[in-house]
């Protein structure tokens, strides 16, 4: 814009008025983008001294926060506006419905009430009222009539004359019930319900104590006070003996509730109860730390039951560490090092069968490797990686030195851990004097006990690369030895492994072999032969799994293993089972036969200069060529890969690590690759499988579960694979293959199966909308790929059946609505269909888009004519709807067409008999 005084000099920015921000913001709310429409407000804010000026600034950002629908930023502006001014209506109005959304009913209908007197004529303030009025009043009859049904249940329980112990179970089952709703718990908690449940987990009678439990889980979800009240009326010893029972589902409920009592205590408020606590400021540290410091004695304490100790060890893997590397505080992770590092090392160490050794499941040493692993991670600096390193050795010595042999072996048992955990810190203790001497002769122990601790650890260093030179000069001929010698299937098995893992150290590289010719084919066939034998115990048949996750970088092992249907049966048996140690080497096997790790094509310069160098250049198997790989597919997808590969997702252990989620969805993406699989892998329970995957991992792991996502999308019927609401569930995955960061195909599928997504229902396109995805999908229709181009505009396409997408076409100073008019005159047939069909729906479903056609290029006059003589019937009929609406909707447009050789066009078209 021109300056009264001249052109501005350079590099001087003109200084952009609060006024101006203001009428900016309007604009952008009446366009419907409400992000940005804040944005500006927010700016004008910050721009502002002037009272007036700054009510009216909050007030219209309170209408920006309703509809993005954070209700309590809602309510402070709108606050903030009334207290400038306590007669300005819009920002009563604004701050009601608020306070509705928050449940704070009795405030909302003061708030109306107030601009009813200031407006009585006022139809929408009156309708309104009677709305909440009527809504206040249906809240009032569920509260008393659950005021009632609380009285009733604690007369029951209460009463020392009822003998009926149906009736009583039921009276506790309907307290659970009850307490999942927010009136019903805060009844329960205000007669004194907190006390009688105390009692009931005082009877020691596991039904009693199952309904106490799961009625306070409903009491502490998402309420931090109620939970402050509740930890200080139970206790933290109690909760911990609860959680240490021998009863499994007892346990397993004491847990669920401790998770849902961290919860409540590190999240605090929800918004829904911020106005009842505003007014207290709750310090819940404490009350972390007293539960933490019980969990932890509660791993070494002798009478604790296994899956007592199993729950504790999984408590404390999802509440110590940081959710995200953004989080700057590490200081619990650092606390529970210093307290309680040697307890979760007392479990990792744990030699069973031992006089006096702690009771664990098959479960919990793995259990333990992962959480020393994830504290282990959260570390920060390197001094704190110190300490852990030295409390590590600490431990180890104090073992190894001075308890003779039952001593050596917890400290031989320790390195085990580690190496399966943090394996820098297992790689530390591994250089300790004597330790690697000692795993060594204790491998030649005639106690099987102690040489299967021996031959473990032997393992677990033969997978970290530091060790591997070593063990293979030291430790082949014995693990031969054992392997030929041991008249144990439990040792020698162990012993195979060892070999497997140093044989398979040229990883998938054909050229580089350990072994000589057709020894790892002889490994492989023992392996399988252990899988198949059901007579062995399934802890052994783990480590034939752990031997064919090495072997099967051969692709001779694997294309065999394929063929041997009764030894992949076995191996997704096991991983249905209870032991969940096991997921790790299934997932890793099944990723070797599927191909579907990392690898990148060498650059042929690079392959030329290594070959002129003489360096070492990998190859790949003849039998890792896309035919074989397809073919193996089909196989594992008959054998039922599926149904193992999403029973081992739902699984809620430890073992089910973020690597190995994501070695779970590479296998999966692998078997949705062909489009004739997707609805195989469906209907086996691969959809539903998928979607927690693709939400929770590591980035890659995420990506690819996303990605197959939409592979079924694209292919499949979407309501038909993901059925009910989880539909609802795949967008945010979809959403996510959009980000810059992916690749190009990843970006393509995204677009594809979010354009069948929004061609289903309104609520789809808004949940696509909610996740922002509009603008993502914009940016790809300027994309220089045409296939991405494309996607995106047949995407925009089936979102513009959107009320707020159809606004977007018509915000001030956007080229939205001249891009779809100029790719409509595109060469590209498709881009033209899909951007003309754009068009075609924009001007039926909002009228006011056909009179800014003509202005915003030139050429849309040439641009429809060119259409309708197309020899595509489908682009005809598109560009004739666009005329039609266009002639409809306003007179001037329809003069415009008329001047034109449009209706002489027309007169052609219509009588085509060929075209109906």
């Amino acid at each position: 814009v021109p300056t009264p005084g001249g052109p501005v000099p350079a590099g001087v920015r003109r200084q952009v008025t609060a006024g101006q921000l203001r009428e900016r913001g309007n604009a952008l709310f009446q366009a419907g983008d409400h992000a940005a429409a804040l944005a500006a407000y927010t700016r004008a804010l910050s721009l502002c001294d002037a009272g007036p000026e700054r009510a009216v600034l909050h007030r219209n950002r309170a209408a920006c926060y309703l509809k993005l629908e954070d209700y309590a930023k809602a309510e402070a502006d709108a606050s903030k506006a009334i207290e400038a001014d306590g007669r300005d209506m819009k920002a009563l109005f604004r701050r009601s419905q608020a306070l509705q959304k928050l449940g704070r009913l009795d405030q909302a209908v003061s708030d109306l009430q107030r601009c009813v007197s200031l407006e009585p004529k006022n139809k929408a303030f009156q309708e309104a009222l009677r709305a909440l009025g009527s809504s206040m009043h249906e809240k009032m009859k569920t509260m008393s009539c659950t005021d009632s049904k609380v009285e009733q249940m604690f007369q029951i329980l209460l009463d020392p004359e009822e003998k009926d112990a149906d009736k009583k179970q039921k009276a506790a089952q309907n307290l659970i019930v009850l307490a999942r709703e927010e009136a019903g718990a805060e009844k329960i908690f205000q007669s004194d319900g907190v006390r009688l449940l105390t009692q009931l987990l005082d009877t020691a009678k596991a039904d009693l104590m199952l309904a106490a439990l799961r009625t306070l889980v409903g009491l502490c979800s998402g309420h931090r006070s109620r939970t402050m009240a509740i930890l200080a009326e139970l206790g933290a010893p109690r909760l911990s003996a609860v959680l240490g029972v021998e009863h499994e589902q007892v346990s397993l409920a004491a847990c669920n509730l401790l998770h849902v009592m961290f919860d409540s205590l590190k999240e605090g408020l929800q918004k829904d109860f911020r106005g009842k606590e505003d007014a207290v400021v709750l310090d819940s540290s404490k009350d972390l730390k007293l539960l933490i410091k019980h969990l932890l004695e509660l791993l070494a304490l002798e009478g604790a039951s296994a899956h007592g100790r199993d729950n504790a060890l999984n408590l404390l893997i999802k509440v110590v560490p940081r959710k995200s590397p953004k989080e700057t505080n590490n200081s619990m992770s650092l606390w529970v090092i210093d307290q309680g590092l040697k307890k979760i090392l007392e479990v990792g160490s744990t030699v069973c069968g031992t006089p006096g050794s702690l009771r664990v499941t098959e479960n919990s040493r793995m259990s333990a490797s992962v959480l020393l692993s994830k504290l282990y991670d959260d570390l920060k600096c390197d001094a704190e990686r110190e300490n852990f390193h030295h409390l590590c050795e600490d431990y180890v010595r104090s073992w190894f030195e001075g308890h003779e042999l039952a001593g050596k072996l917890r400290a031989i048992q320790t390195v085990s851990c580690l190496l399966q955990g943090p394996s820098d810190a297992g790689n530390r203790v591994l250089e300790l004097e004597g330790i690697m001497d000692s795993v060594l002769s204790l491998c030649a122990s005639v106690s099987e006990a102690h040489q299967l601790v021996a031959v473990e650890a032997l393992i677990h260093a033969a997978d970290k690369a530091k060790r591997a030179s070593f063990i293979t000069a030291n430790g082949v001929s014995l693990l031969k030895e054992i392997y030929k010698h041991s008249e144990r299937d439990s040792i020698r098995i162990r012993a195979l492994v060892g070999l497997c893992k140093l044989g398979s150290a040229g990883g998938t590289d054909f050229s580089m072999k350990q072994f000589a010719e057709g020894s790892t084919m002889k490994l492989a066939k023992q392996c399988r032969k252990w899988l198949c034998n059901e007579t062995i115990d399934a802890g052994t048949r783990r480590w034939a799994v752990e031997g064919l996750a090495y072997l099967t970088f051969d692709a001779d092992v694997k294309e065999e293993f394929v063929e041997d249907k009764a030894a992949m049966q076995a191996m997704f048996h096991l991983a249905k089972s209870e032991d969940r140690s096991v997921l790790y080497a299934v997932a890793s096997t099944l990723v070797n036969c599927t191909n579907s790790y990392d690898h990148e094509e060498p650059d042929p310069q690079m392959l030329e200069l290594a070959k002129y160098a003489k360096q070492h250049i990998p190859e790949q198997h003849p039998k890792d060529k896309p035919d074989f790989v397809k073919r193996r597919v089909r196989k594992l997808l008959a054998a039922g890969v599926v149904s193992a590969l999403a029973c081992m997702v739902k699984s809620e252990n430890p073992a089910l690590t973020n690597s190995c989620r994501e070695l779970i969805s590479r296998v999966f993406l692998a078997l949705v690759e062909e489009a004739e699989d997707r609805g195989g892998v469906v209907a086996q329970g691969g959809g539903k499988a998928l979607i927690p995957l693709s939400l929770e991992g590591t980035e890659v792991g995420q990506t690819k579960a996303a990605q197959a996502l939409a592979k079924i999308t694209i292919t499949s019927n979407p309501e038909m694979a993901f059925p009910g609401e989880r539909i609802y569930e795949v967008v945010r995955p979809l959403v996510s293959l959009l980000h810059l960061q992916r690749t190009g195909l990843e970006n393509f599928e995204g677009l594809m199966a979010l354009t069948n997504l929004a061609g289903i229902s309104e609520r789809l396109r808004q949940k696509i909308l909610k996740e922002k995805a509009v603008p993502m999908i914009e940016g790809y229709m300027f994309e220089e790929h045409e296939l991405i181009r494309l996607a995106a505009t047949e995407c925009m396409c089936n979102m513009a059946m959107s009320k707020e997408v159809q606004e977007l076409f018509l915000a001030e100073g956007s080229d939205r609505l001249k891009l779809m008019v100029l790719y409509s005159g595109e060469e590209d047939e498709k881009l033209r269909r899909a951007a003309s069909g754009t068009l075609a729906m924009l001007t039926a479903l909002h009228p006011p888009i056909c009179k800014r056609i003509p202005q915003v290029t030139v050429h849309w006059l040439e641009i429809l004519q060119a259409l309708l003589l197309s020899p595509s019937v489908e682009l005809q009929h598109r560009g004739a709807v666009v005329v039609m609406n266009m002639m409809a909707a306003e007179r001037e447009v329809a003069e415009q067409l008329m001047a034109s050789e449009m209706l002489e066009i027309l007169s052609v078209l219509a009588k085509e008999k060929d075209k109906p």
